[in-house]
């Protein structure tokens, strides 16, 4: 039989007390003004901000009150970065007719694919297909989205997304290089490149 003891230990308690200490400094409140409008012990929470004891969820509900927070964002760890890309830090691979393909989110992304394509002047992508939806922001140039007897022409700011397993073209329009910034599931990004090492790819076909 498993040792109960052993495993509950073994759990990791969300930083309760360090997020509701830093909650407490953002809103400029002290130990004592959070104890009476909670209606608890300033001992009690001087303790609970230091980890030496856990708050039951009356009392946590309580000192969300007191904070004027949801409780669920005193159960979350805070303490974890935010993922940064710098620019220069990007994967950069050549794309069709000179262009290139940049990874935005340097693939740190678990469940997103965000690149950045540059297309040069009247180049374009020809008809493929690929899995996951696809969503497209122009940020600069002049475009040609077509996918069966649907065509658009979009230029700067202008949004298009579509079902990619169904054959489409993107094609570059305008006279100077254009670029478009698009995102579609991690998967999909992974599944293309093994299509594409595999050359499975159909020939002549540009792709993302």
């Amino acid at each position: 039989m498993a040792d109960t003891k052993q495993g509950a230990s073994a759990v990791r308690r969300p930083p309760v007390g360090a997020e509701i200490r830093r909650w407490r400094r953002t809103r400029n409140l002290t130990l004592a003004q959070i104890g009476e409008r909670a209606g608890l012990n300033i001992g009690y929470l001087s303790q609970i901000e230091n980890a030496k004891a856990a708050p039951s969820l009356d009392a946590l509900l309580a000192i969300a009150a007191a904070l004027d927070v949801p409780a669920a964002w005193l159960l979350i760890d805070s303490s974890t970065p935010p993922r940064v890309v710098r620019h220069d830090e990007r994967p950069t691979t050549a794309g069709i007719g000179g262009g290139s393909i940049m990874e935005v989110d340097g693939g740190t992304s678990r469940d997103l694919s965000l690149l950045e394509a540059v297309v040069g002047p009247g180049q374009r992508t020809g008809l493929h297909t690929h899995s996951g939806d696809e969503h497209h922001v122009i940020l600069s140039g002049r475009f040609r989205m077509t996918q069966g007897d649907h065509v658009y022409e979009l230029g700067p700011g202008d949004y298009l997304a579509w079902d990619p397993s169904v054959p489409h073209d993107v094609e570059n329009i305008g006279i100077e290089p254009g670029r478009i910034l698009m995102a579609y599931p991690r998967h999909a990004r992974r599944a293309e490149r093994a299509e594409t090492r595999d050359g499975a790819a159909s020939e002549g076909t540009g792709g993302h």
